[in-house]
């Protein structure tokens, strides 16, 4: 009786290599994703908290409210009720960080908008080579953002350049900023090697929703 444990125990680890490979990259862009929806909402509580204090503020400075009663007016500017000081420059930087954070499960399961009015005549096979293509070119984007994202971190890191209010680095946001896009640039090395192999073979390591963006 012939017997090749070798081969089976090859294709069973690289079967179990694949499997585990696809489960840490989902495992991070849901990570990913989580942080940057997180951010974004306290960024919508933060808003809406200077949105109301400044309209308090406004009020306290109101003719119709002075004139009804000017010590209720005194005591509401008294309290201090207004703007959240910075709330710009956290908006600022908090936004960009959930754009980077959200790119890595977005690209894993093909959730970027795309236009089908040509390329719905194609062939299945053409149209998977023209998502692995397009695929490969969407990546080199994102490489070279993280690259300057990468330099502007360094640049700001060595001049010390602070927020106009709040005197935070501004190397925090770029910091933060670039950790999520280098999860976005492994995500999508590795949904561009999957989409490929999927045009070439017909068989693909990505999760089923993302296998194939038709």
């Amino acid at each position: 009786m012939q017997r090749r444990p070798a081969k089976r125990l090859g294709g069973a680890q690289d079967g179990e290599g694949q499997s585990g490979m696809k489960t840490a990259i989902e495992r991070l862009a849901r990570a990913m994703a989580i942080l940057g929806g997180i951010v974004m909402v306290a960024l919508v509580l933060l808003t809406c908290v200077s949105v109301f204090g400044r309209g308090l503020n406004s009020m306290g400075h109101s003719g119709w409210l002075t004139s009804l009663s000017q010590s209720f007016a005194d005591g509401l500017i008294a309290s201090g009720v207004g703007p959240v000081t910075g709330d710009f420059e956290l908006v600022e930087a908090g936004i960009a960080f959930s754009i980077f954070a959200f790119l890595p499960i977005c690209q894993l399961y093909a959730g970027h908008a795309t236009v089908d009015v040509f390329t719905s005549r194609l062939s299945g096979k053409a149209n998977a080579w023209l998502i692995a293509f397009w695929d490969v070119v969407l990546t080199l984007v994102i490489w070279l953002i993280t690259w300057r994202l990468c330099a502007g971190l360094l640049d700001k890191m060595g001049n010390g350049e602070t927020t106009f209010l709040l005197q935070f680095p501004i190397w925090w946001a770029y910091g933060a900023s670039f950790v999520a896009a280098a999860v976005a640039s492994v995500t999508a090395l590795y949904c561009s090697v999957g989409r490929v192999s999927y045009a070439a073979t017909g068989r693909t390591i990505l999760p089923e929703s993302g296998a194939d963006a038709t």
